[in-house]
């Protein structure tokens, strides 16, 4: 025993010479503790952040050296996880107990720390420790706690024990060793502090809430919005939300990306609404709006992948501040209240978010700066409500100036839809806001940079006008830009563009800026060139007028009576049987026909001659190129030979025949006038001939004018006498199911010697020698005479019957007993009796007419105002008149233009309106009866649903529309 006592020290240096060796062999296999750290009993606190390895990636079972005991040997220690699935992460320390005591402390591991925790793709916290295993003894208790993974251990004097943490990730922002006394103190403190910061941010957002309610403006909503987002952080930061609803720390994490996310979004709003952005321009509004919905995607975001969500979100909450503040300084330098007002605000908010961006990129380290700036945004909320309880409750004379100037002319533009045109003259830029380059269709910005970049695409005869005007606005260095032209678009159209700017002047008194705004007027322009050419032009032809025709005739006359090489000739053209064409082929075939021979009459014209067309189908021709007798002649031939060539239409072949007449001027007092009723003479006298002639003018033809007419009013008398007039009757068609409505009489004249005279000859001649009323006394007898001889044979018909009353009737006291005594005697209901009139004579009496057409109607009788739309229709007849029916003149109905389309369909729905029915005369095809009844009209009349027929076959008509109304 003796000698093995020397022998056993040898042997103990032996093996840690071996272990020595071995260790330095197989470094690389396992790891080396640091030095531990000293605890005395006066450490309260120790951050053992940075004495703590982290390795990372080792597997379940990890092999450590332990850190030197009190006897200078390090052993080897194995741990093995705790945890299944553990990805192998582990943190390595080691503590020693210097003192003579036993000490008692915790190990604490927060779970969330804003301090490094990165802008981008950040570290929003999570458990960091599942177990701590000492080197010697059992693995730590751990102390339930919300926030942070927390370990009792318990350290004898002068021990050195080496800790081996399982990590749930590489993770590891901060790990401290507290006496637990101090520890649950430093909780408590923070405890109340974090309440008091809860309970303002909470009683924000419900005073901001109920302000809302109360009063309703949009920044208000906006600022509740921002409130409860700054609440609903602090919840979660606080660890608030974990005492209301039991998370996990993974669900906890998404908790903290969308209460990041909706502070963002909140912010964006807030500014937004409080200065009215969407006020000074439309794309402000879509930019922030798209921003909005950015930040609403997050939410979704936030719930795979938090970093990214709340990464950012801090990213636009740094937009949001730079963006705010360059809106505040350039609105508040232009006297925008409420961007001045928000100027403490927002430094409030840019100092926060320095503080925060020091905080989560590590440059400031302390464990009062999350807590600080979670009270710092109660802060800011607090003083955004001071400053929407300014306007809210603010009034009078400070609502009236929350329109800046700068505010009212950016809404006056916008409004207005005028583009801003700025010149900048120093460097020769021209720039318009919003680009004119779209609304001319091209690429963006092609119409920017210097203002010789816009002659090109100006009309040829602007641009030497734009540059000198633009030349004259610098070499005066006054005065301002109001100039009109023409610029060419990408289609090839031009467009007309008025500019009206001023000059800006430098301190060397040059102009350095022209600022003002363009306006595209070519609607404008167009509208007036069209008024003008409806003014002086046929509207189907193109041919001027008559007022044009004799304004030309007038100035050729003048010309004449100073030069004896200016002789005019005037022909007045009219086509023959041209109503009979219209009403065979109906009214748009007659309109290609015209359209046709004015063709044809302009090839053979010079061009110092001149072609009009004077009414329907007539035209007046001033021949100045022509004047000796014989050519005019050849050339009045040529005319009607060239009218004679046939008309190909719908596979029908129309072979049209004129009467021509021609004037020649020979007297130097003559008028254009006169000149032309002279020529107009010689047609008539051609086609009373039987037309296709050319009758020149003789001055006999003004004395046989007068028997005419005064044969015709004899005639007349003795037709009314010998019953020689009859009627006809044309169908009246309901348009909504085609069904038989009614007739309409028209008055025939069938003259033994002239044949068949038109209403539109004789009646005119009526009305002047006191005819009229007989005539219309023997229409209505006539007419209530073959309505009671159908009923007698088809039984009660549900049709009205139309009869013309010519106006200059209502003149005569006697017109009332005679219709009274009519329907007394043919005992016709009056419901279905329709008088129509027109309204020229009306107003020569209107007291007159009014009581007469009271009476009437009185009696049940419907009264119609005829050819409304042909120039002598007055809006006022129909107030002042008590008419019920409204009969639409065929040129009104046939204008299929833009102008009469939008005519038409105000007269009817006005007609609608007043409860008046519409009858539509000249319907042309079925089409054009489909699209009147959907526009609202009830009837229709026209050649397309029957021409005018005579009473017998009006009566086989009836018969044969209403079998069953026949009477037992």
């Amino acid at each position: 025993m003796s000698m093995a006592s020397p022998i056993s020290p040898l042997f103990t240096r032996a093996l840690a010479m071996l272990a020595a060796c071995l260790l330095f062999i197989l470094a690389p296999a396992f790891a080396f503790a640091f030095e531990p750290v000293k605890i005395s009993r006066d450490d309260r606190a120790l951050d053992l952040t940075a004495t703590t390895d982290i390795y990372a990636n080792q597997g379940e079972a990890f092999q450590v050296s332990t850190a030197a005991g009190t006897d200078g040997i390090r052993r080897r220690i194995e741990v093995r996880s705790a945890t299944p699935g553990h990805q192998g992460d582990w943190a390595v320390f080691a503590l020693a107990n210097v003192s003579e005591e036993q000490l008692e402390r915790v190990i604490v591991a927060p779970h969330f720390r804003l301090v490094g925790s990165r802008m981008i793709w950040p570290d929003l916290g999570s458990q960091r420790i599942n177990a701590i295993t000492p080197s010697e003894g059992f693995a730590l208790d751990r102390v339930p706690s919300p926030d942070a993974d927390v370990f009792r251990i318990t350290l004898n004097p002068g021990s050195v024990i080496t800790f081996v943490a399982e990590l749930t990730s590489p993770n590891l922002p901060q790990i401290y060793l507290w006496e637990p006394d101090a520890y649950k103190d430093t909780v408590n403190s923070f405890t109340l502090y974090r309440g008091i910061v809860l309970g303002i941010a909470g009683l924000l957002a419900v005073f901001l809430t109920i302000l809302f309610v109360v009063k309703g403006t949009s920044m208000l909503p906006a600022a509740a919005a921002l409130a409860w987002a700054v609440l609903a952080y602090i919840c979660v930061d606080f660890g608030f939300l974990e005492k209301l609803i039991a998370i996990s720390s993974s669900d906890e994490r998404i908790w903290r990306a969308g209460a990041e996310v909706a502070l963002a979004s909140s912010l964006v709003i807030f500014l937004f609404a409080y200065l009215n952005l969407n006020r000074w321009h439309v794309h402000l509004g879509y930019a922030t709006f798209a921003w909005i919905v950015g930040l609403g995607l997050l939410f979704g975001v936030a719930i795979y992948d938090p970093s990214i969500a709340s990464g950012i979100a801090r990213i636009s909450l740094a937009l949001t501040a730079t963006v705010g503040i360059g809106l505040i300084i350039y609105l508040g330098l232009n006297r925008f209240d409420r961007a001045i007002l928000l100027v403490p605000t927002w430094a409030l908010i840019l100092v926060w978010l320095f503080g925060g961006w020091l905080t989560v990129t590590g440059k400031l380290d302390n464990d009062i700066i999350q807590p600080a700036l979670g009270g710092g945004l109660v802060l800011i909320v607090l003083l955004i409500g001071f400053t929407v309880m300014q306007h809210a409750f603010a009034g009078g004379a400070y609502q009236q100036g929350l329109f800046s100037d700068l505010e009212r002319q950016s809404l006056a533009l916008m409004g207005s839809g005028d583009t801003v045109w700025d010149w900048d003259v120093a460097r020769d830029r021209l720039v318009t806001t919003p680009d004119i380059s779209l609304k001319l269709g091209l690429s963006p910005g092609s119409m920017h940079g210097p203002a010789r970049n816009w002659l090109p695409r100006l009309h040829p005869d602007d641009r030497d006008r734009f540059k000198a005007t633009l030349d004259v606005l610098l070499e005066h260095r006054k005065g301002k830009l109001n100039h009109e032209f023409r610029i060419r678009a990408e289609d090839g159209h031009f467009h007309w563009l008025q500019i009206r700017a001023r000059p800006v002047l430098g301190s060397n008194g040059e102009i350095i800026r022209c600022v003002g705004t363009i306006v595209d007027v070519t609607e404008p322009k167009n509208s007036v060139e069209r008024l003008l050419v409806d003014a002086m032009h046929d509207n189907l032809t193109g041919l001027p007028n008559r007022q044009v025709f004799l304004d030309r005739l007038q100035s050729v006359l003048a010309i004449a009576a100073t030069s004896d090489g200016v002789r005019p000739t005037v022909l007045a053209i009219d086509i023959d049987r041209y109503k009979q064409v219209n009403d065979a082929l109906g009214i748009a075939a007659g309109d290609n026909i015209l359209i046709a021979l004015t063709r044809r009459l302009r090839r053979l014209l010079k061009p110092q001659d001149t072609l009009a067309r004077i009414s329907g189908d007539q035209f007046g021709l001033i021949l100045v190129s022509e004047r000796d007798p014989g050519k005019v002649a050849d050339f009045a031939e040529a005319v009607s030979q060239a009218i004679m060539v046939p008309i190909n239409f719908a596979n029908r072949e129309v072979i049209l025949t004129a009467s021509v007449g021609l004037c020649s001027w020979v007297d130097q007092q003559e008028s254009a006038a006169s000149l032309l009723s002279d020529a107009e003479l010689a047609m008539y006298r051609a086609k009373r001939a039987g037309g296709n002639r050319v009758e020149p003018f003789r001055p006999a033809f003004r004395t046989n004018a007068t028997p005419d007419r005064l044969q015709i009013e004899t005639d007349l008398r003795r037709a009314i006498e010998r019953k020689e007039l009859s009627l006809a009757y044309q169908p009246i068609i309901r348009l909504k199911d085609g069904e038989l409505a009614g007739f309409e009489a028209l008055m025939r004249w069938e003259h033994p010697k002239r044949g068949s005279i038109p209403p539109a000859e004789f009646i005119p001649i009526a009305e002047m020698c006191e005819l009229i009323g007989p005539l219309g006394l023997f229409a209505l007898e006539c007419a209530t005479a073959d309505l009671t001889s159908w009923e007698k044979q088809a039984g009660e018909l549900p049709i009205f019957l139309s009869v013309n009353l010519s106006s200059a009737q209502l003149l005569n006291a006697d017109l009332y007993t005679e219709i009274r005594a009519l329907l007394a005697r043919t005992d016709v209901n009056p419901a279905r009796l329709k008088l129509e009139l027109t309204e020229s004579m009306m107003l020569e009496n209107p007291e007159q007419a009014r009581l007469v057409l009271a009476k009437l109607q009185d009696l049940g009788i419907s009264l119609a105002i005829d050819d409304f739309g042909t120039g002598y229709s007055s809006l006022g007849q129909l107030t002042q008149f008590p008419f019920d029916t409204i009969k639409l003149d065929k040129s009104l109905v046939t204008n299929d233009s833009d102008k009469g389309l939008v005519v038409l369909r105000s007269v009817i729905a006005m007609a609608r309106a007043m409860d008046m029915s519409i009858v539509a005369e000249g319907i042309a095809s079925d089409e054009a009866a489909v699209e009147l009844a959907k526009m609202g009209c009830q009837f229709g009349q026209s050649f397309l649903f029957g021409a005018p027929m005579a009473p017998d076959a009006v009566q086989r008509l009836l018969k044969e529309r209403f079998p069953l109304t026949k009477r037992a």
